[in-house]
C-alpha cells in the first residue's frame, strides 16, 4: 500500500501509506520538507493563490476535470492529464504535486470505509476556497464536527 503514485522530475513523489486511521493517508516527498502528509490547507491556500493569477474559472475547471475522472483507482491516464493541465501554471511541477495530492485524496476518500461523501467532500472545499473566496483554513476546518446529512446538503445547494 506504500507505493509510489507519481514521481516527478525533481525526485518528488506521491504515495499512500498508514494514517491514524487507515493505509489511505496521502504523503508527499519534497526534497525540502520530506515526506510528510500534507493538510488540506495547505493545497487550498496554493489553489486559492493561483486562481487569482490565472482564474478561477480556469483553475476550478481543471479541479473538476480531475473530479470527473476519479474513481476507487489511481489512473494513469488521470495522472497524464494533470501533467498536461499543470503545463499551464507558473510552476508546472508544484500545480502538477498538488494536484497529485488532491486527486489521491479523492481516491482516499471513494475507498474510506465509512466515508459517505467520498471525493464530494474535497470538492466542497475547493469549490468554497476557488469559486466563493472563502479563506482555505475556514474551508480546511468546515467539515469538522458536522453530520455527513449537513454537508450532503451543501454539496447538493453546489449541484455535486
Amino acid at each position: 500500500m506504500s507505493d509510489v503514485l507519481c514521481k516527478f522530475k525533481d525526485g518528488s513523489y506521491v504515495k499512500f501509506g498508514k494514517g491514524r486511521f487507515d493505509n489511505w493517508c496521502v504523503f508527499l516527498y519534497t526534497n525540502s520538507k520530506g515526506l510528510y502528509a500534507p493538510k488540506d490547507v495547505e493545497y487550498f491556500e496554493y489553489f486559492a493563490r493561483e486562481s487569482k493569477i490565472l482564474s478561477a474559472d480556469k483553475v476550478y475547471g481543471h479541479f473538476v476535470g480531475i473530479y470527473n475522472k476519479t474513481d476507487r483507482t489511481i489512473s494513469e491516464e488521470v495522472i497524464k492529464f494533470i501533467h498536461n493541465i499543470s503545463s499551464s501554471y507558473s510552476n508546472s511541477l508544484i500545480a502538477a504535486q498538488w494536484f497529485v495530492v488532491i486527486y489521491a485524496g479523492m481516491v482516499a476518500e471513494e475507498n474510506k470505509k465509512n466515508a459517505i461523501l467520498k471525493k464530494r467532500i474535497k470538492r466542497l472545499g475547493m469549490h468554497q476556497v476557488i469559486i466563493e473566496n472563502l479563506s482555505p483554513s475556514i474551508a480546511a476546518a468546515f467539515s469538522k464536527g458536522k453530520k455527513w446529512n449537513e454537508l450532503d446538503l451543501e454539496c447538493k445547494k453546489r449541484n455535486f
